[in-house]
This record gives C-alpha cells, sequence and structure tokens, in this order.
C-alpha cells in the first residue's frame, strides 16, 4: 500500500509517499480500506514532535479518516467487513490502509458522503463534546468562537446555532466571516480591523459573553477572557496560533467565571456511550440539514504536505481532506 510517512520530525515538506506493508488488525482492532482523510492542526504538530501524543517513527500521521472495513481483528463484534466508517484514530490516517480500535469507530450514516465523513469527525466531535458537556450551552446565551472559519471553528458555529445560541464569530478577514455568517453566525467579528474586546462591549454590552470557544489561542485568549460574562465558560481548544496563552486567574475570582479544556480523546474513552449519543445527535441534524460541513478542497494523497502547510499557515477555511484513489 501507499502511505504518506514521516521518517524524521520537520516541517510537512519533509513528509515522503512510499509503499509499505499493509497493516494487520490485532485484537480489538479492524484494518480500514481508507477512502478519505481530514486534514486537522494536530498532524501539523505531531509530524513535528510538538504534540502531547508521540508515535514511533516511522508512521504516517492523519486522525480522521473514513472508509471500509476490509478486515477485522480478534474478538470485534461490533463491526464486519465492507461496513463503511468513519472515526478518530490518533495517526496511520494518511494511508491507503489503516488500523484502528473498533470501538474508535462508527457507522457512517446513508445520509453522509465519504468526503464529507472524512473531516466530520475530529471537529465536529470536539465542538460539539465542548459545547453539550463542557460549557453546557443553554438556548439564549451568547457563544463568541474564535477562529470561526476554520474546521473545528465552523463546526462549533453550527452547532452552536443548532443548539439555540446566540453566535458570535470572530475571524481574520471579511470572506472569512461571511463563511461564518452562512454556517449560522449572527453576529461578526473582524479582529484584524477592530479591537475584540470593543466589538464584543458594542454586541453584548457590560454583561459579557456566555461561552468563549477557543481553538486560537494566543493574545485572543485574555481578550476573551476579560469579555466573559459572571458565570461565563471559556472553552480550551488547542492553540492555532502557535503560542499557548499565559491566563490571569484572578479573572476567573472576579468574574466567577470557568477556563474549561476539551479533550475529544480523553471524553471518548471515558464515556464512550454519552460520546455515541453525541453522533447521533449529529447524524441527525446532518441528515435534517442544520449541518452542512464546508470541505473547501480536495486533495490526492499525494499532496499531504501541501495541505498541511495551509493549515500552519492558517490560510485554510473550513476543512481540507485527501483522498487516497478509492473515491
Amino acid at each position: 500500500m501507499r502511505a504518506v510517512m514521516c521518517k524524521s520530525f520537520g516541517p510537512p515538506e519533509t513528509l515522503v509517499v512510499e509503499e509499505r506493508s499493509a497493516p494487520v488488525p490485532g485484537a480489538g482492532e479492524v484494518r480500514i480500506a481508507v477512502e478519505a482523510a481530514g486534514v486537522n492542526f494536530p498532524d501539523v504538530l505531531i509530524i513535528q514532535d510538538k504534540y502531547q501524543h508521540k508515535p514511533p517513527l516511522p508512521f504516517s500521521p492523519g486522525a480522521e479518516i473514513t472508509g471500509i472495513v476490509d478486515a477485522v481483528g480478534e474478538g470485534v463484534t461490533t463491526l464486519k467487513v465492507g461496513d463503511r466508517v468513519l472515526g478518530v484514530i490518533g495517526y496511520g490516517g494518511f494511508a491507503e490502509q489503516a488500523v484502528a480500535r473498533a470501538d474508535h469507530l462508527l457507522k457512517r450514516p446513508s445520509s453522509m458522503d465519504a468526503v464529507t465523513a472524512a473531516g466530520f469527525a475530529m471537529t465536529y466531535g470536539t465542538s460539539m463534546h465542548a459545547l453539550q458537556q463542557r460549557a453546557d450551552l443553554k438556548p439564549g446565551e451568547t457563544l463568541l468562537v474564535l477562529g470561526a472559519a476554520g474546521g473545528v471553528g465552523l463546526a462549533a458555529v453550527e452547532i452552536g446555532a443548532a443548539m439555540g445560541a446566540r453566535v458570535i464569530a470572530a475571524a481574520s478577514s471579511p470572506e472569512k466571516l461571511e463563511i461564518a455568517r452562512a454556517a449560522g453566525a449572527s453576529e461578526l467579528i473582524d479582529y484584524k480591523q477592530s479591537s475584540l474586546r470593543d466589538r464584543l462591549k458594542e454586541i453584548v454590552g457590560p454583561k459579557g459573553v456566555d461561552v468563549v470557544y477557543d481553538p486560537v489561542g494566543g493574545e485572543l485568549f485574555e481578550q476573551a477572557l476579560r469579555s466573559t460574562a459572571w458565570e461565563g465558560r471559556v472553552l480550551v481548544i488547542g492553540f492555532a496560533s502557535g503560542t499557548i496563552p499565559k491566563a490571569p486567574v484572578n479573572l476567573t475570582l472576579l468574574k466567577g467565571c470557568s477556563i474549561v479544556g476539551v479533550s475529544l480523546g480523553g471524553f471518548r474513552s471515558r464515556y464512550p456511550e454519552v460520546n455515541a449519543a453525541n453522533f447521533a445527535q449529529l447524524f441527525a441534524w446532518h441528515a435534517e440539514g442544520k449541518l452542512k460541513p464546508l470541505v473547501s478542497l480536495t486533495l490526492p494523497m499525494s499532496k499531504a504536505a501541501e495541505a498541511l502547510t495551509m493549515l500552519a499557515n492558517r490560510s485554510a477555511v473550513g476543512k481540507i481532506v485527501l483522498t487516497m484513489g478509492r473515491i
């Protein structure tokens, strides 16, 4: 099989595409004939040895896939050969075949095509867990989404709107903000052109926002924290800016607010039934047309370095998906 390989840690251009032996599923695992793989910011980090999970070299990046089960390991009863699946597997997805734990995969709904499914599990799973379990977002509350035109940001905009929140989208250009508006945002902030705090005061007044969804980090984190309401919740999703912020925690005392970490992998392993219920709701919303995932670019697997560079430069909107020649 062909696979994109990280043979030494470094930037995306150090990746190579080469022939590898097909992986063999172990107990509790299945092998997937990969149709497509979503490209995510953790993929940028893991090839540079900057991610919390550190696979041994050499390895194939690619945490999010969809495809068809073509082999089943010992003890697997929930999936069979021929099932169409999607899921977050950690790494190994930028390849024609990948092995994953069966309990990390979901059966792909009939309403979802392969390209959409490839970019669904990580972004929508993360955003659903963040807003449902970690923020306990209520109808009528205000939700500020930073990086609102990126993969997880757009998912948060759509899910927040579906949950009945007033969604305020913040992004770095008018073009990105119009994409967020189409996804369900009712208010827009271009933080390259105006102060995030000043614009939030204009929109929500002195009360502040109830929930902040932050996949960006950097200097925007403190501005958002200072703009939260009493008992607000600031969700820490990631650090696409490249800078992990240092929070002035005295603000949590003054505002009675919370800084809340979000880990889809940790949640999934501890509460698989709740995670399954989250995805049942996501799949239902998708079938109803309430979620319309934006895949802005589809590239062949051989262009993995180009796709990862776009994410590293924060020039991508929505999701980028790599295809493996099967669709």
